[in-house]
């Protein structure tokens, strides 16, 4: 009975070994479409990704315009509101915008319009009048002072589509003045958008709230003040959101495309970063087929062994050693991974490294295995990765990913990034570690390039008007805190256009750069700022000054930029370069009704009085508690 037991058992075995076959064949084949779709979703996320660093920047660049366009027309409503719109104060106002709008290659144009719709400075003859137009019937029917922005219209100056910013202006018994009008060109957000390469087929569109197309990249000339806003990104309600991914076929070209969407949350704006899906998925296309061709060839090899097996089922030490063999094989192509695969003991030691080591760190595995796992790790970094590996080696980890600065055996040192998994016994204690790293070296540098480009002046090396904004409002509330007081210096380069004019863009670039070193080396302390605010203006930013020591420092840089010695035959004061400078100075904790920008405004005015008053000279416009009412009982 046992011999017929076993007989049919081993009669049983071929079918069992050819169903053990067909399942092994057919879990690889389902593993591997899975793996692949899960890198075609890996390579759409990514694409998302990128898609929403790109629209989260260009947002705040279409902000940050906005705002600079804010910031001139909220100057000239306060001279309206406080000299009027007699004659000379228009002429003054004209030169005034006329100045601005140069020194700003994305403002298109800046104009003051009376409380009838007629334009009271704009260059040459305009017969129509503004009266019917949205931004102006908004104003002259709201009392309400915030900057209004309109939809895309086609500018009466030269017909390019512009986007406008607009704010009312009130006269002396508070009635409808009329408005100050800023636009900004859709050609100059379409060029700018050109600088981003994300793809041969991708597009950046800029629209308004309800779907009017601002600007576009590419094709702007074709679709600007097209309205989609029949499209679901405005119509479902699962949509409108601050942002997200969004995948549609666009109704611009008809191709299918992979998105982000960012909409503004201090303008009706929404930005679309775009990239065309087929061409995103080209090169993983053709790398799954490549991949799968080569599943399909080892699965078919897995089955002509399956048939082997089957009909040599006697033959099993031969198997057995077949079977060693394709698992070294495998092993082989597992080792020749670009990542580095090590494994660490409990004891800190390295217990496997394999071969990619040498192309990581540097040195060969067989020079590694044995050694302390952190000897290499900086040692600024070592006190993290330590406590990431103890508390791994506690069994309080699963897993893990580290990024830190190791040694290298040919470089100096290198970025690695590690994601580390505890291994453990059959009864289910940690028996070590096992790290993959990778070189992450490239990816750092192009971080801190970011970082730096985000926060510097390409031309003077100078911080750039964003970075002394964040700067100012830190330093305000450390003040506050500190109860100390906080000084500011606005520097303009006297009669600078017509030194353009005379010596040509080179040279007042390089006269720039030489004022800007001059205002950089009186910065003594760390906490000293200095900025290029635009065009050629700068800005000092002095903490724990107050208003005589801001005096003593603007003097100081003014006399040194006059000493520097160039040459300016337009300016006929001195037939040298020179600058006027407006300083101010305030105690925030005394001045709680007040804010930053009180102080750049006291600041800009006494800037605008020394110009007024000869040029070439500083004047400070005192303490900012002249100017703003003290909080009741300080």
């Amino acid at each position: 009975m046992n011999v017929a037991s076993q007989r049919a058992g081993w009669s049983r075995l071929p079918l069992r070994a050819a169903a053990f076959v067909v399942l092994t064949c057919a879990t690889i084949l389902g593993v591997s479409g899975w793996r692949e779709w899960a890198a075609r979703d890996a390579v759409l996320r990514g694409a998302e990704t990128e898609m929403a660093n790109v629209a989260r920047s260009l947002t705040q660049h279409a902000e940050d315009s906005l705002d600079l366009l804010d910031s001139g027309v909220v100057g000239v409503v306060s001279r309206l509101e406080m000299d009027g719109t007699d004659p000379a104060t228009i002429v003054k106002l004209r030169n005034l915008l006329e100045v601005r709008k140069k020194a700003m290659e994305r403002v298109h144009s800046l104009a003051i319009i009376d409380d009838k719709g007629n334009w009271l400075t704009a260059p040459g003859t305009i017969a129509s009048t503004l009266s019917d137009d949205a931004f102006f019937r908004h104003h002259q029917l709201s009392t309400k002072r915030d900057a209004y922005v309109g939809h895309p219209v086609k500018s009466l100056l030269d017909g390019e589509w512009v986007v406008t910013l607009s704010r009312r202006f009130n006269k002396t018994d508070g009635s409808f003045g009329g408005v100050v009008l800023a636009t900004i060109s859709s050609r100059y957000l379409s060029h700018f958008y050109q600088q981003f390469e994300i793809g041969r087929n991708s597009s950046v569109t800029l629209m308004y709230g309800d779907g009017m197309i601002i600007a576009r990249n590419p094709s702007n000339d074709t679709f600007v003040g097209r309205s989609v806003g029949d499209t679901p990104l405005f119509r479902d309600a699962s949509l409108q959101r601050a942002g997200g991914a969004y995948h549609f076929k666009s109704p611009l070209d008809g191709a299918e495309r992979v998105s982000f969407f960012k909409r503004s949350s201090r303008y009706p704006l929404v930005l679309l970063a775009t990239v065309d899906k087929e061409e995103l998925l080209a090169p993983w296309k053709a790398a799954a087929i490549s991949r799968m061709l080569y599943v399909l060839a080892l699965v078919m090899l897995i089955a002509v062994i399956g048939a082997v097996l089957v009909r040599q089922l006697q033959r099993g030490q031969r198997m057995a050693a077949a079977l060693v063999e394709k698992e070294a094989h495998f092993r082989l192509l597992a080792e020749g991974s670009s990542d580095m695969v090590t494994r660490i003991g409990l004891d800190e030691r390295l217990r496997y490294v394999s071969p990619s080591s040498i192309r990581v760190v540097g040195w060969r595995a067989n020079q590694l295995i044995g050694t302390p796992a952190l000897a290499g790790v900086n040692p600024e970094d070592l006190p993290h990765v330590q406590a990431v590996v103890d508390a791994m080696k506690r069994g309080e980890t699963e897993e893990a990913r580290v990024t830190y600065r190791n040694a290298h055996g040919k470089t100096n040192e290198v970025w690695l990034e590690s994601t580390m998994r505890v291994t453990r016994k059959g009864n289910g204690s940690v028996e070590g570690v096992v790290a993959i790293s990778r070189d992450i070296t490239e990816q750092k540098k192009l971080e801190t390039r970011l970082e730096t480009l985000a926060i510097e002046d390409s031309l003077t090396g100078l911080a750039n008007r964003r970075r002394f904004d964040e700067r100012l409002k830190e330093e305000w509330a450390r003040a506050y805190r500190d109860r100390s007081s906080l000084a500011l210096l606005m520097i303009d380069v006297d009669h600078f256009k017509a030194y353009n004019d005379e010596y040509g863009h080179p040279a007042g670039d390089a006269c720039l750069r030489v004022v800007a070193k001059i205002i950089a080396a009186e910065m003594q302390r760390a906490g000293d700022l200095a900025a290029r605010y635009g065009g050629e203006e700068f800005a000092m930013l002095l903490p724990n000054t107050d208003a005589a020591g801001c005096a003593r420092i603007g003097e100081h840089i003014r006399r040194a930029i006059r000493e520097a010695g160039l040459v300016h035959t337009s300016n006929h004061e001195s037939g040298c370069v020179t600058a006027s400078f407006g300083g101010a100075a305030c105690r925030p904790a005394f001045e709680r009704t007040a804010g930053v920008g009180l102080l750049v405004e006291a600041a800009d005015r006494a800037l605008y009085a020394a110009k007024e008053a000869g040029r070439d000279r500083l004047v400070m416009a005192g303490e900012v508690t002249h100017l703003m009412p003290k909080v009741s009982g300080l």
